[in-house]
Order: C-alpha cells, then structure tokens, then sequence
C-alpha cells in the first residue's frame, strides 16, 4: 500500500518547516493557516511564515514495513522545523519515529515534535512485580531523537496523565508540557449558566492535575469506594446542589467512571452535568455509550489530540475543541519569533 502526499510550493528562506504525519493533516494546516494569519504580534513584531511540508512519502512494502522518502530534505538545512505526529495506535509508532530520527541528520537548526496524546501515560507506574512501565519505554524511544544544531530536539505534549514522567525522558529531549484547559474555559464563558458552574475531579490525580485552573471553592473531588466486588463512585469532597458541574479529566477510555461520577453528582442535587476531556481515546466506539445516556450529558467537550476525535465531534454531546488554537499561541509565543 502506498500512501503519498507531494509538496506544492518552494520553500521560502525565513520559513519554518512543518510536517505531518497523514492522520493529523487537517490538524496540521489548521495551525499552518493560524499561524499565518497572525504574522505579527500584538507588539507588531513580525512572525516568521510557517511552511506547510507535504513531502513525504508513506509508503510500505509487501511485508508491510515502512517504506518512506522525504522529499525536500536538502531544504531542511539551517532550518526550524516540526514535525505533528500521533502515537494513538502501535501501528504507526514504528514509520513516525523513522522519520523523527531522520529529520535532524538532515542538519535541521532546531526540531520540535508535537505529539498531543502520550498514549501510555496511565502505564506510568509499577504497583505489583511482572508489571512494566510502558510510559517509560516510550519515552527512552523518543529521547533517542538526534541533537540538531541548536541543541535537544522539543517535545509538546498536552495534558499528560501524570507530571513525573517528564522525568522519564533522558536530557537528550526537552519535554515541554503544555494544557488544553484554557481551550475549555473559553467555551464555558459563552454558557448562559456559566455563573452557576462547578468542576468535579473523577479522583484525586484528576484533581492535582487540573485543580490550580478553577476556583478552589467551586473545585469537587470524587473518588471510588469497594462495596465488596463493585466499585461506587462517590463525591468525596465540595458541594455539586444546584450547580452545573463539569467533570474535568486529561482522558477517557470506555467513560464508565466518567458515567458513574455523573450519577453521584445528580444524587448529591447538581441540575446539570457536562464533561470535558483532552483525550477522547474511545476504544471500540465506546464513544456511544454517552449517546442518551442517564444522567444525560449536556455538553462532552473534546479536542482533536486523537485523529478519530472529528467523527466522534459530529455525535451529540461531543464538542470539537481543536488543539489549532493552543498549539499555534505556543509556537508564536516563542518558537516563531524571527532569529
């Protein structure tokens, strides 16, 4: 199978180069067209131009390894450049970390990899002897990026599941860990209730991640308790009566807990219940479990960190959040300023 995209426009002297991995195209030249379109700061200071790279060639051979070919490589030389990639299946882990290696050889000035979801961060920890830490083993993969001329290659990643594994990462890498949050705050100013909000944690890590982002006083911590083989979420901790609460989390996998926090939440009096999530990892389509569930879910805000994140968007409750916004005021806050 050949999958191949071809670039269309010379690269212009004082671009930043941006490539991609296919699953996140419309990512990719949402963020190339933000950028442009705020070429200068609020200072009038002038932004470089980000140059859309669609140079390189996907393709397997007849065993089903990466066959792949960049284009324009003679192009990279003293130049910035990054690279959106998605590590949400196995099967594309192996052709994006050909290519993240590569890219710097290619005597690129500086290289950033922006990789929103790291996909093993709940495997962060070993509880019991036989487990493995699959947070780590992916994180040595991608220390493994070459230097380029200015030094480690930079790592973006939104909303990790737990803070400590940017210490798994060897100094040949700088991650750089970034939030989805403020994409959130910003919806739920235009709520006509938005007075009348409270922000539940599914559990006390969902709470030290995100608790410093809301009032203190308006901040709820639920948490699961054993009634012999069941497990019952309960709320823990703050007062949801008469609030429209939003349960706040970095991910969502089949979404049980999420749904078992929305019933404690109703029974403790809230009027109303939303969700926000900066993963909607969703395997098997258990996206649909929330498709008329009871409690009903107001609002299910997600970003596209994940490729599948559009389709799920088109479904009720689901609120597409794009990443666009975020990652592009980061790269112009820093990366984009003229050298």
């Amino acid at each position: 199978m050949s999958l191949t995209v071809r670039q269309t426009s010379p690269v212009l002297g004082d671009s930043v180069l941006l490539y991609y991995h296919p699953t996140m195209e419309n990512l990719a030249r949402t963020i190339a067209n933000k950028c442009d379109g705020k070429s200068k700061g609020q200072d009038g200071e002038r932004r470089r131009k980000v140059q859309l790279c669609d140079s390189i060639e996907w393709r397997t051979f007849h065993d089903g390894f990466p066959n792949l070919f960049i284009e324009d490589v003679g192009d990279m030389a003293g130049k910035d450049v990054i690279f959106l990639g998605s590590f949400h299946s196995p099967g594309i882990i192996f052709e994006q970390l050909s290519v993240l290696y590569a890219i710097p050889r290619y005597l690129a000035k500086s290289f950033h990899f922006i990789m929103p979801y790291f996909p093993t961060g709940t495997m962060e920890r070993i509880d019991n002897e036989g487990q493995i830490a699959t947070a780590k083993t992916l994180a040595t993969l991608l220390s493994a990026i070459p230097l380029s001329s200015k030094g480690p290659a930079q790592i973006l990643i939104y909303d990790i599941h737990a803070l400590q594994e940017r210490f798994y990462f060897s100094d040949t890498v700088i991650p750089r860990l970034e939030t989805a949050i403020p994409l959130m705050q910003r919806e739920l100013e235009k709520l006509p209730d938005r007075n009348d909000l409270a922000f539940a944690f599914p559990d006390d890590g969902a709470y030290k991640r995100f608790h410093r982002h809301f009032p203190e006083e308006l901040t709820i911590i639920c948490a699961k308790v054993r009634d012999g083989t069941k497990r019952i979420v309960t709320v823990k901790d703050g007062n949801p009566q008469g609030k429209h609460v939003v349960i706040v989390d970095d991910l969502v996998q089949t979404g049980g807990t999420l749904r078992e926090c929305a019933k404690a939440l109703m029974d403790k009096g809230a009027k109303k219940i939303s969700a926000y999530v900066t993963h909607p990892v969703f395997p098997k389509q258990s996206w649909k479990n929330f498709m008329n569930c009871s409690p009903k879910f107001e609002n299910f805000w997600i970003t596209d960190s994940v490729p599948h994140a559009s389709e799920i968007s088109q479904n009720e409750p689901f609120r597409m959040l794009s990443l666009c916004d975020a990652i592009s005021e980061s790269l112009l806050g820093h990366d984009l300023k003229p050298n």
